[in-house]
Protein backbone atom coordinates (compact mmCIF):
# COMPACT_ATOMS: atom_id res chain seq x y z
CA UNK A 1 0.00 0.00 0.00
CA UNK A 2 1.15 3.54 -0.78
CA UNK A 3 1.71 5.69 2.30
CA UNK A 4 3.45 8.98 3.00
CA UNK A 5 7.02 9.22 4.13
CA UNK A 6 5.76 10.82 7.32
CA UNK A 7 3.69 7.74 8.18
CA UNK A 8 6.58 5.37 7.59
CA UNK A 9 9.17 7.42 9.44
CA UNK A 10 7.04 8.24 12.47
CA UNK A 11 6.36 4.51 12.87
CA UNK A 12 10.11 3.87 12.65
CA UNK A 13 10.84 6.62 15.16
CA UNK A 14 8.26 5.31 17.60
CA UNK A 15 9.44 1.70 17.31
CA UNK A 16 13.20 2.22 17.24
CA UNK A 17 14.27 1.17 13.77
CA UNK A 18 15.22 2.74 10.43
CA UNK A 19 13.62 2.32 7.02
CA UNK A 20 15.69 1.71 3.91
CA UNK A 21 15.19 4.23 1.11
CA UNK A 22 16.41 2.62 -2.11
CA UNK A 23 16.86 4.45 -5.41
CA UNK A 24 14.98 3.14 -8.43
CA UNK A 25 15.78 3.47 -12.15
CA UNK A 26 14.04 0.55 -13.86
CA UNK A 27 11.55 -2.27 -13.35
CA UNK A 28 14.05 -4.86 -12.11
CA UNK A 29 15.30 -2.59 -9.35
CA UNK A 30 11.75 -1.80 -8.23
CA UNK A 31 10.85 -5.49 -8.19
CA UNK A 32 14.01 -6.42 -6.27
CA UNK A 33 13.32 -3.84 -3.55
CA UNK A 34 9.64 -4.65 -3.07
CA UNK A 35 10.17 -8.42 -3.18
CA UNK A 36 12.82 -8.08 -0.48
CA UNK A 37 10.50 -5.94 1.66
CA UNK A 38 7.63 -8.39 1.19
CA UNK A 39 9.73 -11.39 2.15
CA UNK A 40 10.98 -9.68 5.31
CA UNK A 41 7.65 -7.97 6.13
CA UNK A 42 9.32 -4.58 6.22
CA UNK A 43 8.11 -1.11 5.26
CA UNK A 44 10.20 0.39 2.48
CA UNK A 45 10.81 3.61 0.57
CA UNK A 46 11.21 3.66 -3.21
CA UNK A 47 12.95 6.87 -4.15
CA UNK A 48 13.72 8.37 -7.52
CA UNK A 49 16.39 10.98 -8.06
CA UNK A 50 16.06 13.72 -10.65
CA UNK A 51 18.55 11.76 -12.77
CA UNK A 52 16.49 8.59 -12.44
CA UNK A 53 13.37 10.46 -13.53
CA UNK A 54 15.21 11.96 -16.49
CA UNK A 55 16.42 8.50 -17.52
CA UNK A 56 13.13 6.60 -17.23
CA UNK A 57 10.59 9.41 -17.55
CA UNK A 58 8.24 10.63 -14.83
CA UNK A 59 5.31 8.55 -16.11
CA UNK A 60 7.28 5.29 -16.09
CA UNK A 61 8.87 5.93 -12.71
CA UNK A 62 5.64 7.00 -11.03
CA UNK A 63 3.62 4.14 -12.52
CA UNK A 64 6.28 1.58 -11.56
CA UNK A 65 6.30 2.89 -8.00
CA UNK A 66 2.52 3.08 -7.67
CA UNK A 67 2.01 -0.38 -9.18
CA UNK A 68 4.62 -1.87 -6.86
CA UNK A 69 3.02 -0.25 -3.83
CA UNK A 70 -0.44 -1.47 -4.85
CA UNK A 71 0.79 -5.04 -5.19
CA UNK A 72 3.00 -4.96 -2.09
CA UNK A 73 1.97 -6.58 1.17
CA UNK A 74 3.83 -3.90 3.13
CA UNK A 75 3.69 -0.09 3.40
CA UNK A 76 5.56 1.60 0.56
CA UNK A 77 6.44 5.26 0.05
CA UNK A 78 7.19 6.72 -3.39
CA UNK A 79 9.65 9.52 -2.74
CA UNK A 80 11.54 12.14 -4.75
CA UNK A 81 15.20 12.14 -3.71
CA UNK A 82 17.17 15.42 -3.85
CA UNK A 83 14.62 17.63 -5.54
CA UNK A 84 16.63 20.77 -6.14
CA UNK A 85 14.24 22.18 -8.73
CA UNK A 86 10.85 23.54 -7.61
CA UNK A 87 9.15 22.54 -10.87
CA UNK A 88 10.50 18.98 -10.54
CA UNK A 89 9.04 18.72 -7.04
CA UNK A 90 5.64 19.91 -8.29
CA UNK A 91 5.81 17.45 -11.21
CA UNK A 92 6.33 14.55 -8.82
CA UNK A 93 3.44 15.65 -6.61
CA UNK A 94 1.17 15.86 -9.66
CA UNK A 95 2.23 12.35 -10.71
CA UNK A 96 1.32 10.68 -7.44
CA UNK A 97 4.48 10.68 -5.35
CA UNK A 98 3.53 10.39 -1.69
CA UNK A 99 6.69 12.10 -0.45
CA UNK A 100 9.21 14.60 -1.83
CA UNK A 101 12.57 15.98 -0.81
CA UNK A 102 13.32 19.62 -1.33
CA UNK A 103 17.08 20.09 -1.27
CA UNK A 104 17.88 23.74 -0.64
CA UNK A 105 21.18 22.96 1.08
CA UNK A 106 23.08 24.99 -1.52
CA UNK A 107 21.41 28.13 -0.18
CA UNK A 108 22.22 30.13 2.92
CA UNK A 109 20.04 29.30 5.94
CA UNK A 110 17.44 32.04 5.45
CA UNK A 111 16.91 31.21 1.79
CA UNK A 112 16.82 27.47 2.49
CA UNK A 113 14.11 28.06 5.09
CA UNK A 114 12.01 30.18 2.72
CA UNK A 115 12.46 27.75 -0.19
CA UNK A 116 11.64 24.67 1.88
CA UNK A 117 8.70 26.33 3.62
CA UNK A 118 7.10 27.15 0.27
CA UNK A 119 7.29 23.48 -0.80
CA UNK A 120 5.96 22.26 2.56
CA UNK A 121 2.90 24.50 2.33
CA UNK A 122 1.98 23.19 -1.12
CA UNK A 123 2.81 19.52 -0.44
CA UNK A 124 0.97 19.36 2.88
CA UNK A 125 -2.12 20.87 1.26
CA UNK A 126 -2.41 17.75 -0.93
CA UNK A 127 -1.32 15.18 1.66
CA UNK A 128 2.31 14.75 0.55
CA UNK A 129 5.11 14.67 3.12
CA UNK A 130 8.37 16.60 2.79
CA UNK A 131 12.01 15.89 3.59
CA UNK A 132 14.53 18.72 3.54
CA UNK A 133 18.30 18.93 3.95
CA UNK A 134 20.41 21.14 6.18
CA UNK A 135 24.19 21.12 5.84
CA UNK A 136 26.01 19.96 2.72
CA UNK A 137 26.68 16.25 2.21
CA UNK A 138 29.82 15.61 0.17
CA UNK A 139 30.14 13.49 -2.96
CA UNK A 140 28.06 13.19 -6.12
CA UNK A 141 24.35 12.41 -6.47
CA UNK A 142 23.49 12.45 -10.17
CA UNK A 143 24.32 16.02 -11.29
CA UNK A 144 24.80 17.36 -7.74
CA UNK A 145 28.44 17.44 -6.66
CA UNK A 146 29.72 18.78 -3.34
CA UNK A 147 33.48 18.78 -2.80
CA UNK A 148 35.08 17.80 0.50
CA UNK A 149 36.04 21.45 0.94
CA UNK A 150 32.44 22.64 0.54
CA UNK A 151 30.82 19.91 2.64
CA UNK A 152 29.56 21.29 5.97
CA UNK A 153 28.11 19.53 8.99
CA UNK A 154 24.62 20.35 10.22
CA UNK A 155 24.51 22.76 13.16
CA UNK A 156 22.04 21.58 15.87
CA UNK A 157 20.71 25.05 16.65
CA UNK A 158 20.18 25.82 12.96
CA UNK A 159 18.40 22.45 12.63
CA UNK A 160 16.04 23.35 15.49
CA UNK A 161 15.14 26.66 13.91
CA UNK A 162 14.86 25.16 10.41
CA UNK A 163 12.37 22.48 11.47
CA UNK A 164 10.30 24.87 13.57
CA UNK A 165 9.96 27.43 10.78
CA UNK A 166 9.52 25.13 7.77
CA UNK A 167 7.35 22.39 9.38
CA UNK A 168 9.16 19.70 7.37
CA UNK A 169 8.34 16.07 8.17
CA UNK A 170 11.93 14.78 8.18
CA UNK A 171 15.41 16.26 8.01
CA UNK A 172 18.48 14.99 6.17
CA UNK A 173 21.58 15.93 8.15
CA UNK A 174 25.26 16.14 7.24
CA UNK A 175 27.23 14.21 9.86
CA UNK A 176 30.12 12.68 7.93
CA UNK A 177 28.62 10.50 5.20
CA UNK A 178 28.99 11.18 1.48
CA UNK A 179 27.26 10.26 -1.77
CA UNK A 180 28.91 7.76 -4.08
CA UNK A 181 31.87 5.44 -3.49
CA UNK A 182 33.99 6.11 -0.41
CA UNK A 183 37.76 6.45 -0.79
CA UNK A 184 38.25 5.57 2.87
CA UNK A 185 36.05 4.66 5.83
CA UNK A 186 33.53 7.40 6.65
CA UNK A 187 33.73 9.02 10.08
CA UNK A 188 30.24 9.64 11.38
CA UNK A 189 29.80 12.30 14.05
CA UNK A 190 27.53 10.39 16.44
CA UNK A 191 27.62 13.16 19.04
CA UNK A 192 26.23 15.56 16.43
CA UNK A 193 23.35 13.19 15.61
CA UNK A 194 22.54 13.00 19.33
CA UNK A 195 22.73 16.78 19.73
CA UNK A 196 20.39 17.34 16.76
CA UNK A 197 17.96 14.73 18.05
CA UNK A 198 17.74 16.53 21.39
CA UNK A 199 16.44 19.73 19.76
CA UNK A 200 14.60 18.37 16.71
CA UNK A 201 11.46 16.26 16.98
CA UNK A 202 11.10 15.03 13.37
CA UNK A 203 12.77 11.84 12.07
CA UNK A 204 16.37 12.27 10.91
CA UNK A 205 17.72 11.00 7.59
CA UNK A 206 21.18 9.66 6.73
CA UNK A 207 22.20 10.10 3.10
CA UNK A 208 25.21 8.48 1.42
CA UNK A 209 24.95 5.28 3.43
CA UNK A 210 26.26 2.80 0.85
CA UNK A 211 29.65 1.66 2.08
CA UNK A 212 29.14 2.83 5.66
CA UNK A 213 30.12 0.03 8.10
CA UNK A 214 27.10 -1.76 9.47
CA UNK A 215 28.21 -1.22 13.07
CA UNK A 216 28.13 2.53 12.44
CA UNK A 217 24.62 2.36 10.99
CA UNK A 218 23.41 0.26 13.93
CA UNK A 219 24.86 2.85 16.31
CA UNK A 220 23.25 5.76 14.48
CA UNK A 221 19.70 4.37 14.53
CA UNK A 222 19.01 4.59 18.29
CA UNK A 223 20.49 8.10 18.24
CA UNK A 224 17.67 9.27 15.95
CA UNK A 225 18.29 8.11 12.38
CA UNK A 226 15.00 6.78 10.95
CA UNK A 227 15.67 6.77 7.18
CA UNK A 228 18.82 5.43 5.54
CA UNK A 229 19.47 6.07 1.84
CA UNK A 230 21.06 3.36 -0.31
CA UNK A 231 21.90 3.66 -4.02
CA UNK A 232 25.53 2.90 -4.84
CA UNK A 233 25.51 -0.57 -3.26
CA UNK A 234 22.54 -1.62 -5.41
CA UNK A 235 24.24 -0.29 -8.55
CA UNK A 236 27.41 -2.19 -7.66
CA UNK A 237 25.46 -5.42 -7.15
CA UNK A 238 23.69 -4.96 -10.48
CA UNK A 239 26.92 -4.30 -12.37
CA UNK A 240 28.74 -7.24 -10.77
CA UNK A 241 25.91 -9.63 -11.60
CA UNK A 242 25.72 -8.58 -15.24
CA UNK A 243 29.50 -8.73 -15.68
CA UNK A 244 29.67 -12.20 -14.12
CA UNK A 245 26.79 -13.37 -16.28
CA UNK A 246 28.58 -12.44 -19.49
CA UNK A 247 31.75 -14.19 -18.36
CA UNK A 248 29.75 -17.42 -18.21
CA UNK A 249 27.34 -16.66 -21.08
CA UNK A 250 29.17 -14.36 -23.53
CA UNK A 251 26.76 -15.03 -26.39
CA UNK A 252 23.47 -14.53 -24.52
CA UNK A 253 21.17 -11.85 -25.97
CA UNK A 254 17.92 -12.40 -24.02
CA UNK A 255 17.53 -9.43 -21.61
CA UNK A 256 15.33 -11.56 -19.35
CA UNK A 257 18.13 -14.04 -18.80
CA UNK A 258 20.63 -11.24 -18.28
CA UNK A 259 18.57 -9.07 -15.94
CA UNK A 260 16.80 -11.85 -14.03
CA UNK A 261 19.91 -12.90 -12.06
CA UNK A 262 20.75 -9.23 -11.45
CA UNK A 263 17.30 -8.70 -9.96
CA UNK A 264 17.81 -11.64 -7.60
CA UNK A 265 21.24 -10.36 -6.59
CA UNK A 266 19.89 -6.88 -5.88
CA UNK A 267 17.09 -8.38 -3.80
CA UNK A 268 19.63 -10.09 -1.56
CA UNK A 269 21.51 -6.79 -1.14
CA UNK A 270 18.29 -5.03 -0.14
CA UNK A 271 17.39 -7.80 2.31
CA UNK A 272 20.80 -7.49 3.92
CA UNK A 273 20.26 -3.75 4.42
CA UNK A 274 16.76 -4.22 5.80
CA UNK A 275 18.10 -6.64 8.40
CA UNK A 276 20.80 -4.17 9.44
CA UNK A 277 18.28 -1.34 9.73
CA UNK A 278 16.11 -3.38 12.10
CA UNK A 279 12.91 -3.09 10.06
CA UNK A 280 12.30 -6.83 9.60
CA UNK A 281 8.75 -7.65 10.69
CA UNK A 282 7.89 -3.99 11.29
CA UNK A 283 5.26 -3.66 8.54
CA UNK A 284 1.81 -2.70 9.71
CA UNK A 285 -1.63 -3.25 8.22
Amino acid sequence: MLVTGKEILLHAQKNGYAVGAFNINNMEIVQAIVEAANELNSPVILQASQGGIKYAGIEYISDLGKTASRLAKVPVTLHLDHGTDFDQVMLCIRNGFSSVMIDGSKFALEENIAYSKKVVEIAHAVGVSVEAELGKIGGTEDHITVSDRDATFTDPEEARRFVEETKVDSLAIAVGTAHGVYKGEPKIDFDRIKAIREVVSVPLVLHGSSGVPYDALRKAIPLGICKINIDTDIRATFAKSVKNFFVEHPDEIDPRKILGPAREAMKETVKEKIEVFGSVGKAWK
